[in-house]
């Protein structure tokens, strides 16, 4: 099977190049290129794991990003956040989230609220 582990981003993209064509073939589980398709996607989340970690997203681009997903408008913001003139001076950063906005946008909108207390970068 001549599999060898993952060490150089060379390696990581040559890897998932394979993993591409492999899922091209949509090998059944079980069969050969099934289980290298497996075993190359453990090598790949494994190297991913240790290299290329996943930041949380800003505050702001979080709160955007469920208001983009739910289809909400910032007049539905309004109960969590306040008047729509403070809505729109959290989403341009003009001013901080509050604890009491923190957690009402963590109950209402099920962002994690480790992501809403994060440092909102500038944008």
């Amino acid at each position: 099977m001549d599999i060898r582990p993952i060490h150089t981003e060379a390696d990581y993209k040559a890897t998932l190049k394979e993993i591409s064509a492999l899922m091209e073939s949509d090998p059944d589980l079980g069969t050969p290129e099934g289980d290298r398709l497996d075993i190359l996607a453990t090598l790949v989340q494994a190297y991913e794991a240790k290299h290329v970690p996943i930041t949380p997203p800003d505050p702001v681009e979080a709160i955007k990003f469920r208001m983009d997903q739910s289809g909400l408008s910032v007049k539905d913001l309004e109960p969590i956040i306040g008047k729509s003139n403070r809505v729109y001076e959290i989403l341009s950063r003009k001013r901080p989230l509050t604890l009491a906005m923190i957690r009402r946008l963590h109950k209402s909108l099920g962002i994690p609220a480790d992501v809403l207390i994060a440092e909102t970068t500038a944008g």
